[in-house]
């Protein structure tokens, strides 16, 4: 694992339990981390986010994450043993609802292959 697969990890684990315990914005309820990918000299990290709700919510809980960054920049230069802390830069990360999505239309599709064969069935006996 590289410094940078490192730092990332520590960086999603610390700002996921910033986020848990220590930020009190409403706005951010259904967050929920997925990955941080950090740039080759450790300035910047990319934070990518899940959102539950419909987009308005999202729309707010980016906001207040937004306004919190300052916050947990801060929080993590505290936690951590890094020379420098990297910005960081919340990414709504909408592949976890496309995913459900897909697992939905294949739960489905199975479900009316099973009704179709059923109908086959009964067509055969009479």
């Amino acid at each position: 694992m590289t410094r940078r697969e490192r730092v990332g990890e520590l960086l999603l684990r610390e700002t996921s339990e910033i986020l848990r315990e220590k930020v009190n914005d409403p706005r951010i309820g259904f967050a929920s981390l997925t990955a941080v990918e950090v740039s080759p000299d450790l300035e910047n990290a990319a934070v990518y986010v899940s959102i539950l709700g419909d987009e308005r919510q999202k729309q707010a809980a980016m906001k207040g994450l937004y306004s919190a960054t300052r916050f947990i920049r801060g929080e993590l230069g505290r936690r951590l043993e890094l020379r420098l802390v990297p910005q960081l830069r919340f990414y709504r990360d909408d592949s976890l609802e496309r995913g459900s999505r897909v697992l939905g239309l294949i739960n489905k599709l199975e479900q009316d292959e099973k009704v179709v064969r059923r109908n086959k069935k009964r067509a055969k006996k009479r």
